[in-house]
């Protein structure tokens, strides 16, 4: 009887990445079509930086202002000069004027974000300067990844209320169809000793004794699943320990425990570690056909370390990390990365699985 839902990483079911938002989809108000439609020499002369640009269209300006000055009646030099003058100046703020519009952009997007609204992005346009427009795109970078791993959470706090709906109905289902039919069993034995008198033979003693001995045992495994008091009482090693002989009796695959903890782990270190654990260990027997699965669990005063490694089928650990990883793995990760840890996983097709988790206590101590 399994008490988790998580998802192992070999399976289909991954968390998909939410629509990304780029910087073009984010253009296609006015400006950003514009843009795309121009020619690549038009774009990157428009994206030269604004010192350039204006360097440019001063000894531009200047050049013909000079070549008007050598060539026309001397009477009218002055009159070119104020031209040349009035037109560079009107020139130049024109270039500053839209090499720096996209700051207000900046700051539109700044303020509707703050405001709830992750779906503004930046607008580019022609004239910006190269260097603010990598700013406003690097920004829309950012929520877009802002954004995914929103999509992300609300995925996994749906995964999170629906796997704690799939626990209580298993639990609610365990006690209906076992222990309730086992508890029911058990007064017909009692009504029917009654009924005679009181008379209770061996025959159903012995029944009652086997009937009271499995519902024990049921609700001794149920309560472990749903949480290992021993995890509580006797600590990680101990509950790693039991978790290790379970699975040698329920899926016959040799899984042993070596332990060298020189420091009493705090109980969220513990936890955290043990559902690790847990995780790999239930992934590998479901997904992966091991013959042998070895934990190891070391610690010191300063970080504690799990690692669960088994001579399965493995998986490609990079084509899954590149797709994101599974709801397994992803929920591991979240659990590790309360207590400020770490988790590692490595795989090859046909190479087994090893995940490794490392903790450190200091941090953890602290809080």
């Amino acid at each position: 009887m399994a008490a988790s839902s998580g998802v192992s990483p070999t399976e289909p079911h991954h968390l998909a990445p939410a629509p990304a938002v780029t910087l073009s989809r984010a253009a296609g108000a006015p400006g950003g079509g514009d843009q795309a439609a121009s020619p690549p020499w038009l774009r990157r002369v428009l994206q030269v930086p604004l010192l350039g640009k204006l360097i440019v269209a001063d000894l531009l300006i200047n050049l013909i202002a000079f070549v008007m000055v050598q060539q026309a009646d001397p009477k009218y030099v002055n009159e070119i000069m104020v031209v040349s003058l009035v037109t560079t100046l009107l020139l130049n703020a024109a270039l500053v004027y839209w090499a720096l519009l996209p700051l207000k952009g900046l700051e539109s997007t700044a303020v509707r974000v703050s405001q709830g609204n992750l779906d503004a992005r930046v607008r580019p346009t022609l004239l910006a300067d190269r260097n603010i427009t990598r700013i406003g795109r690097t920004l829309n970078q950012l929520l877009d990844g802002v954004t995914a791993d929103r999509a992300r959470m609300r995925l996994l706090a749906s995964q999170v209320i629906s796997a704690g709906d799939q626990e209580r109905a298993l639990i609610a289902r365990e006690l209906h169809d076992s222990t309730a039919q086992s508890l029911s069993a058990l007064e017909l034995l009692l009504t029917a000793a009654l009924r005679d008198d009181g008379l209770i033979t061996t025959e159903r003693l012995r029944v009652m004794h086997e009937i009271v001995t499995d519902t024990l045992a049921e609700v001794r495994t149920l309560s472990h699943n749903v949480h290992p008091r021993v995890l509580d009482d006797l600590g990680l090693v101990a509950a790693t320990e039991w978790l290790a002989r379970r699975t040698r009796e329920q899926s016959g695959v040799e899984t042993r425990v070596a332990s060298d903890v020189r420091a009493t782990l705090p109980m969220p270190v513990a936890s955290v570690l043990y559902r690790v654990a847990q995780e790999a260990v239930r992934n590998a027997t479901r997904h992966a056909a091991p013959t042998g699965i070895q934990i190891t669990i070391t610690g010191n005063d300063r970080e504690a370390h799990l690692e669960v490694a088994d001579d399965g089928c493995g998986f490609d650990a990079a084509a899954v990390k590149a797709r994101r990883d599974g709801m397994g793995l992803f929920i591991m990760r979240e659990r590790v990365a309360l207590v400020d840890g770490d988790l590692e996983v490595a795989s090859r097709a046909g190479h087994g699985t090893t995940v490794r988790a490392t903790v450190p206590l200091t941090t953890v101590v602290g809080r």
